[in-house]
């Protein structure tokens, strides 16, 4: 396979920022954001600060792309994809190679079902302390971004690619052998933590410090250990501590992507934490009375934000 040299990023965000400036900021790649309407006028007029400096990263209309990419980095909101993600539409090519690095556990089957799932990995993001503010992203931790296939006992041309990418740029990564237990995982730590911060609105440091803080997380995460043991993943309580070695090295003052979402009176992806959550719980019969709780507190959260 060809080495990966043109990057093409759907989504602006803090960690869309991140994987963009990372690149573009590296010998050799051609970066780029593919949007459109105000966000892509947004881009071009104002482009991004990351950590205090200016990036103007080429942003280009779906129908403007005149080559596909070889990586592609899909980095939105759940509630973006099913609409934005038809303009990649332009950007993938035969030898083209798509990673999200969105919350949850069910943006690659959609992206795969558009796409073809060949073009797939896996791929989660842990411990970046991100916070954006408009156009300006700024993070102290960058955290590590695992990615595979959903087994990894021998390495895939696809895999050895892209990890030859994050070395040349600078992000450090790791392959596991069980990358479902790994997106499992992941979605143990954002049910946990982006829901007790946004309903608490507690950054980082409330959970670095109090017990009662963490017991509320820690609720959350059980409920989704639960689901995992009836679906087979090896996701344990163990793994809570896991999660530990990492939140106690982020910044205090830093928040969740959720709670700077309800700081900003936009909409939360509660329904792929909480509500799913909830939804598996009564598939598999499994009670989830912490994650129902919590589900109703942030959308009536939301509401009171749109109302306002």
């Amino acid at each position: 396979m060809n080495k990966i040299q043109k990057v093409t990023v759907l989504g602006a965000g803090a960690m869309g920022a991140y994987f963009a400036s990372r690149f573009f900021d590296t010998e050799g790649f051609s970066t780029r954001f593919v949007a459109r309407d105000r966000r892509l006028e947004r881009l071009k007029a104002k482009g991004l600060v990351v950590n205090g400096k200016q990036y103007d990263i080429p942003a280009v209309h779906p129908d403007e792309v005149e080559q596909p990419a070889d990586l592609i980095i899909v980095a939105l909101k759940q509630y973006h994809l099913q609409e934005a993600v038809h303009d990649l539409k332009t950007s993938v090519g035969d030898s083209t190679t798509i990673i999200s690095i969105m919350n949850g556990l069910d943006s690659e089957e959609f992206i795969g079902s558009v796409y073809g799932m060949d073009k797939l990995l896996y791929a989660v993001s842990v411990g970046i302390d991100a916070v954006r503010e408009g156009n300006r992203i700024t993070y102290t931790k960058p955290g590590k971004h695992y990615l595979g296939e959903a087994v990894n006992t021998s390495l895939s041309p696809g895999v050895l690619r892209v990890q030859r990418a994050f070395e040349e740029a600078g992000i450090t990564y790791e392959t596991p052998e069980d990358m479902m237990r790994m997106m499992w995982w992941k979605f143990m730590v954002n049910v946990g933590m982006n829901q007790a911060s946004a309903v608490m609105r507690a950054p980082y440091g409330f959970f670095q410090t109090f017990p009662e803080a963490r017991g509320l997380m820690e609720a959350l995460m059980q409920e989704v250990i639960a689901l995992a043991e009836v679906q087979g993943i090896a996701v344990t309580s163990r793994d809570i501590e896991e999660w530990y070695s990492f939140l106690d090295g982020l910044s205090p003052q830093g928040k969740t992507s959720m709670l700077q979402d309800v700081e900003a009176g936009r909409k939360t992806e509660v329904e792929m934490f909480g509500g799913k959550v909830v939804d598996m719980g009564k598939t598999h019969q499994v009670p989830t009375p912490v994650n129902q709780t919590v589900f109703q507190i942030i959308r009536v959260l939301e509401y009171s934000a749109s109302e306002m």
